[in-house]
């Protein structure tokens, strides 16, 4: 079964999608992505005897952007109010990269919805900049909050975009205002001791050659979580799931139980 939908959730329209029949599965996508991306292992899982609830987070895909800037927390809150909607007390899930934050959150603090867990590619490791980039920033704050102490806000708002347009992510350039505070609160808020206190079995996959969270991150989060297993997909990136969508599936199963 398939179900394609636009519900709504505190307020705020969301696409969603439910593929297969079976145990309960959420799947959360990454930073700038949506349920399409999601789709393809869905439906090896489905395959499998599992119903995959996919959902096109606040901001993203056909989902409305959230009324004001969204925390990683708030997200993680999110995902629980779907839980909710459909009556799903515990499930399985599946993270990637951005769900991959929200799940190290969920299996700390919400370890009672979450049955086992699968994080592909997970970011919410805090990577301190290089010295001199620290540097620049702190000049370019200190200029800024002078001019706009000195009344010349013009000028101030024409330097922190200029400053946006040379140094910022594509991520950042191509949001929205809500969404761009939305994505520095998230990759400002580190995680690490959230993933050690994560009481649900956990497997991590990820991508020998992903560039965005690389792999001595994965390596990091095995040993911080009690009871995680790191699997390493040879030639995969960022989205080493998509790289590998039926050995993904094929060792999901295995750690569902089937």
């Amino acid at each position: 079964m398939t179900d394609n939908s636009i519900i709504q959730i505190n307020g705020i329209g969301i696409r969603e999608r439910i593929i297969g029949d079976g145990a309960p599965v959420l799947m959360v996508h990454g930073w700038g992505a949506n349920i399409d991306l999601l789709q393809p292992l869905a439906l090896r899982l489905s395959r499998l005897g599992y119903r995959c609830y996919l959902l096109d987070l606040p901001g993203f895909g056909q989902s409305a952007k959230p009324a004001k800037a969204f925390s990683i927390f708030d997200y993680a809150a999110f995902c629980l109010a779907y839980l909710d909607q459909h009556n799903l007390q515990a499930v399985h899930y599946f993270g990637h990269s951005l769900g991959g934050r929200i799940g190290l959150i969920l299996g700390a603090d919400h370890a009672d919805r979450i049955d086992k867990m699968a994080l592909s590619n997970s970011a919410g490791i805090r990577v301190q900049p290089a010295p001199q980039v620290q540097i620049r920033l702190k000049l370019y704050q200190n200029i800024r909050d002078g001019l706009t102490a000195l009344g010349a806000k013009a000028l101030s708002d024409r330097l922190r975009h200029a400053y946006n347009q040379r140094y910022g992510s594509a991520d950042f350039l191509n949001s929205s205002p809500i969404m761009r505070q939305t994505l520095i609160n998230v990759v400002n808020q580190d995680l690490l001791d959230y993933a050690g206190r994560v009481s649900v079995p956990t497997i991590l996959i990820w991508g020998d050659e992903d560039q965005d969270t690389p792999l001595w991150m994965g390596r990091k989060l095995e040993r911080e979580i009690p009871d995680a297993a790191l699997i390493v997909h040879e030639s995969a990136g960022h989205y080493a799931y998509l790289d590998y969508p039926e050995k993904t599936a094929s060792i999901m199963r295995a750690l569902f139980g089937g």
